[in-house]
């Protein structure tokens, strides 16, 4: 996912007309020279802009050979302020993103790729800039007994970067962070269902686990939430709920440890483990295919 030092959008042609326009800029200056002059005589002492591709080297040089990247974002932030219409602002404001996502500024890092996307959307490097989007958020995922609320952003920033770019070389590796987003989720329903579990709040934990069997069953968290409801409906005297429960476990994920405990919740009743076609979990299941 780093960036090379050697920029792939760089066009060798673009640094001589660059260089051509820099020296128009300063004749135009020579020839006002006159005009400089305040009423005191003293002359306008306000330092020339640099060159942008200098300014956007010496970015890249900071960023990639000292390994500054405070000093990295201030060059290629000065490139966007002194040539905001350049190519080489395009090309600082991504890499302005991804030093700030090294230097672990989220925050800021999708402030300025929400930025590069907002004014330059058809760009090869927008992808790139969605993917910064979803990284930030995905790394500062907290632990499932918090508020996920930056979970949810991650998935929906992942989703978004397979969604517009699919093709895109960062696809595959939002595809891969997108299930650890969702079993996260499912994780902290999982966490909050065991709660009322241990309460002897069943109906509530029913509807935790009911979340994970139908909105996050492709999720490693799906074997014990079936277990689970298998415990819970059995708790209730519902035994056609929990049979199909442990029906569906076993028939899904038979070397599962949590079957296990299933088929015995329900043999402990002198019961067996049977399929209740009509099931909302039998139902849920054969929705994905999976039963």
């Amino acid at each position: 996912m780093t960036l090379r030092a050697t920029d792939r959008a760089f066009r060798p042609g673009f640094a001589r007309r660059a260089a051509r326009m820099a020296a128009l800029v300063l004749l135009a200056a020579s020839l006002g020279a006159c005009s400089s002059l305040n009423i005191f005589g003293s002359k306008d002492e306000t330092p020339p802009d640099e060159p942008a591709d200098r300014l956007y080297n010496e970015g890249l040089f900071l960023l990639n050979n000292k390994k500054d990247l405070k000093k990295a974002v201030t060059k290629f932030e000065e490139v966007d302020r002194q040539h905001p219409y350049s190519e080489w602002a395009r090309k600082s404001l991504i890499m302005t993103a991804y030093a700030q996502y090294e230097a672990g500024n989220y925050d800021d890092c999708v402030t300025s790729a929400k930025r590069y996307i907002a004014l330059h959307p058809g760009s090869p490097d927008a992808a790139y800039a969605q993917y910064l989007i979803a990284a930030s958020y995905f790394d500062e995922i907290p632990d499932i007994t918090r508020d996920q609320d930056r979970t949810e952003k991650a998935l929906n920033a992942l989703d978004e970067v397979i969604r517009k770019y699919p093709t895109s070389e960062y696809a595959i590796s939002a595809k891969e962070k997108v299930q650890v987003a969702r079993d996260q989720l499912a994780g902290k329903e999982m966490n909050v269902g065991r709660y009322y579990l241990e309460k002897k709040d069943y109906t509530g934990a029913i509807n935790r686990f009911k979340v994970v069997v139908t909105q996050y069953q492709t999720t490693r968290q799906v074997e014990e939430a079936l277990m689970r409801l298998t415990e819970a409906y059995m708790a209730l005297g519902i035994t056609h709920e929990a049979q199909t429960a442990a029906a569906v476990l076993g028939h899904n994920f038979p070397d599962s440890p949590w079957y296990k405990h299933a088929y015995e919740r329900v043999k402990g009743a002198g019961l067996e483990p049977n399929e209740n076609k009509g099931s909302w979990i039998s139902r849920a299941f054969k929705k994905v295919g999976l039963g």
